[in-house]
């Protein structure tokens, strides 16, 4: 059988805009003589829809969509993803739905089966499983059509299964001769990997040739890459979709195929290529042409600005520089050698002339208090709304420049170095920062070296540095990666790091800053375990005191 592959990027809730991607998609594969076009889940809808599913009138809108698909078909099948309704009583009565479609009608729905509610799925809030899987005979082969997280409970494959029923192996079972996935599975690294391996195993166990489509795309936090794949009945990876952009190819389930052996790439290019989508997307689907950032001299807002250059270009890039009687001569130097290494404009507005007149004003309310952390966060503030005020004048979106290490501990400040509309590096520990602009320089110096080896500070106060108040970064991070991504707990990590009083020092400062989180703007995703809506943690708690 000779099979198209849409990978498709989609706008959430966009019904008339993804519609024509499905139909344009489907008259493309007329003209090379396919015999099934798929597209991947809830591809007329868009993934995650969240709440627009509980609306009556958008429920009705996807079904007449789907039908005006249908009609359009004639021999050639079109396989995509939409949500149906039936008349159940109990459950929402809405299932996540692949239609097979072809002589201008629907002539069969698979729902979804497993029903994710972990991490940034939250599917039982919306979807009923299916009640059965079911083979549906065409063109003399027997379609096992599933969707997206009905693959990825293979008992060949997990240690540890999280759903006692397995959809595909039924599928096997009931005599399906080929395998089809349609998926919107959100990128983490490793998860590529993770997926060959284990797509790999399924079809090499049971000897049977498998489609996986995944969508492409960021929306809002969560960044999909694509990267769909087909495996030959011996469980080699044939085809391989294009990473991080549209892409359409051709399976021919009876054709060989050499081996592709690799589908992921290094740690850094991955995550560089990750961000750069996260931030274009971000902008595209939400009409800004332009960012700017508050360009620091740190390596934080250095990272952020190469990321948006190659996401936007130079010309749609701007920086402000903000410099405080605390900002060291080398702040603001390096500052520009990286605008002139990037051919960026930008704009240098101090802050102490604000700064001081705050202070004036403020000092009869505190009381000639000692200055301390009030002060410090008056200077962060500032910063932001000069950013916010020059982001409103120019409709520019501002990016946050937070790594996710900092926003661990909550050494950030509400209303200041939190503003921005996308928290693009919020995922991204310290030393990862450090190893990915070392990465960038590896040819030829884009981001200053003096930036990269200079000691990391808030520069808030005089002579302040980062480890004046956390852990060398090398150990923060291993500390935070145990607790956030692995799950440990503190005896376990104590063990490990061999020092429980900097373990428990750490994870304090993590249950308690959850209030910051909750405020932050979205951050990119580009962990197993990112902040946001894959880690809901309660702000008012008193599990660990």
């Amino acid at each position: 059988m000779k099979i198209a592959l849409c990978q498709t990027n989609t706008i959430i809730g966009d019904l008339d805009f993804n519609k024509a991607k499905i139909i344009e998609g489907y008259n493309k594969a007329l003209q090379d003589s396919v015999d099934l076009v798929i597209f991947p889940e809830l591809s007329l809808v868009g993934y995650p829809p969240q709440d627009l599913v509980e609306k009556k009138e958008f429920r009705d809108e996807v079904n007449k969509a789907a039908k005006e698909i249908a009609l359009i078909t004639g021999e050639v099948a079109i396989l995509f993803g939409a949500i149906t309704e039936n008349n159940h009583l109990t459950g929402t009565a809405v299932h996540n739905s692949a239609l097979l479609c072809y002589n201008g009608k629907i002539q069969f729905v698979q729902h979804k089966t497993l029903i994710p509610n972990y991490d940034v799925f939250d599917e039982m809030r919306y979807f009923d499983m299916a009640l059965e899987a079911k083979i549906f005979n065409f063109k003399g082969e027997k379609l096992g059509i599933s969707i997206c997280e009905d693959i990825w409970n293979d008992e060949d494959y997990w240690y540890k299964r999280r759903y006692s029923i397995d959809p595909v192996k039924n599928l096997i079972e009931k005599g399906a001769t080929i395998l089809i996935n349609i998926s919107a599975s959100p990128y983490a690294y490793h998860k590529r990997e993770d997926r060959q391996k284990m797509l790999s195993v399924l079809t090499k166990h049971d000897k049977i040739p498998l489609a996986y489509v995944c969508t492409v795309g960021a929306q809002t936090d969560l960044i999909f890459d694509g990267a769909s794949m087909c495996f030959d009945s011996n469980g080699k990876l044939v085809m391989l979709g294009k990473a991080y952009e549209e892409d359409y190819f051709i399976f021919d389930t009876c054709k060989k195929y050499p081996e592709i052996i690799n589908s992921e790439k290094c740690f850094e290019e991955e995550i560089l290529n990750a961000l750069i989508y996260g931030i274009r997307e971000y902008c595209n689907k939400l009409n800004f042409r332009k960012v700017v950032i508050g360009l620091s001299g740190g390596i934080d807002s250095a990272l952020v600005t190469y990321l948006a250059v190659h996401a936007l270009g130079k010309e749609n890039v701007h920086v402000i520089l903000m410099p405080s009687q605390f900002s060291s001569d080398g702040s603001i130097i390096d500052s520009e050698k990286l605008i002139a290494n990037l051919g960026i404009s930008s704009e240098n507005i101090s802050i102490q002339p604000v700064v001081d007149k705050i202070n004036e004003i403020l000092s009869p309310a505190f009381h000639n208090l000692p200055q301390g952390l009030a002060e410090e966060n008056i200077q962060a503030r500032v910063r932001g709304l000069y950013l916010m005020a020059i982001a409103n004048k120019f409709n520019y979106l501002l990016l946050a420049t937070g790594n996710k290490s900092e926003m661990a501990v909550g050494y950030c400040t509400l209303y200041g170095d939190m503003s921005g509309g996308l928290a693009v590096i919020a995922d991204v520990y310290k030393t990862d920062v450090y190893r990915l602009a070392n990465y960038i320089n590896i040819n030829k110096e884009i981001i200053p070296e003096e930036i990269i080896t200079k000691v990391p500070s808030a520069e808030l106060k005089p002579g302040q540095k980062d480890q004046d108040s956390l852990p060398e970064y090398d150990l923060l991070d291993k500390i935070l990666k145990m607790y956030l991504e692995e799950n440990k707990e503190i005896s376990e990590i104590s063990h490990l790091i061999g020092d429980e009083k900097i373990v428990k020092f750490v994870l304090r400062l993590v249950d308690l800053n959850e209030y910051k989180r909750r405020q932050a703007a979205p951050a990119l995703r580009v962990s197993i375990k990112a902040f946001g809506y894959g880690r809901r943690y309660p702000i008012v708690q008193g599990w660990r005191k």
